[in-house]
């Protein structure tokens, strides 16, 4: 397929200057409702994604994601929330973004057009073939991330591609194409609205997924998060009173505390 520019095309609206706020909301909101039919058509090349980055993880390897702009800092965010939500290791998935730390909060002048640094940066975390590389780019094209993908292929890497416009040049170095076509954005090239957020969805199905087949999820509930503020410990104690039969609050509350995790809590009452 060859490649077309679709997160670049005109809105579907105009004027928009002119429009009542109801009316912006209404119509950026219709234009919202098309990003999960989008994300449902991607399902299988997900799936295959799931199974693979999960056999990497239990094999001892990792899953990064790497991009520019917003991409990058949605995988940044979709990483940094693994650890607390279901007690893994920081380092085990890993968002790498272009410019570094500053970029997380600020635009880094050029950082997305240098087609050798996104190796780099990967080669900084000692990147080897045990792991999984996604890169997310709405255009397809962003130097960075496909100079980044082009390197592990070479290396003989899981490569994962996640965009926006179909025969992006970022799928020709992906195992696995992940094209999320979400049509133009309401305000033109915006692609922190529809394309973002159709990324963000993926990501949480990608981690959400490989974290419940790695066996960090136990019926539906997060038995192995950290337990960092009073809300989910308070979480916690309820899945302890749950899964046990203690029906004393704080009964429970302490044997959670005393094990540091859900799981451990209930799996201490079987011994």
């Amino acid at each position: 397929m060859s490649f077309q520019n679709i997160t670049e095309q005109s809105s579907d609206y105009n004027d928009l200057e002119k429009m009542s706020v109801h009316d912006l909301l209404v119509k950026m909101n219709n234009e919202d409702k098309k990003v999960p039919y989008a994300v449902e058509k991607a399902i299988p090349a997900i799936e295959a994604l799931v199974v693979v980055a999960a056999d990497k993880i239990l094999a001892g390897g990792r899953l990064f994601y790497i991009g520019a702009g917003t991409s990058g800092r949605l995988g940044i965010l979709d990483a940094s929330e693994i650890p607390p939500t279901y007690g893994m290791e920081y380092g085990v998935v890993i968002g790498v973004i272009a410019g570094g730390q500053t970029a997380i909060q600020y635009a880094v002048e050029n950082a997305e057009d240098d087609t050798e640094q996104g190796w780099k940066d990967l080669q900084a975390h000692n990147i080897s073939d045990k792991d999984v590389v996604v890169g997310i780019a709405s255009s397809g094209r962003t130097p960075y991330v496909v100079g980044a993908l082009k390197k592990c292929r070479e290396n003989n890497i899981t490569t994962a591609g996640i965009c926006s416009n179909p025969g992006s040049p970022l799928l020709n170095y992906a195992d696995f194409g992940i094209e999320l076509i979400v049509g133009p954005e309401f305000v033109t090239g915006s692609t922190r609205m529809k394309s973002g957020t159709a990324q963000k969805l993926v990501l949480n199905m990608i981690s959400t997924s490989v974290m419940i087949l790695i066996g960090r999820v136990e019926g539906n509930r997060m038995v192995n998060m950290q337990l960092t503020n009073s809300k989910l410990i308070e979480r916690g104690t309820q899945m302890v009173m749950m899964r046990t039969g203690i029906s004393d609050h704080e009964t429970a509350r302490q044997l959670l505390l005393k094990y540091g995790s859900v799981k451990k809590a209930i799996d201490s009452t079987y011994r």
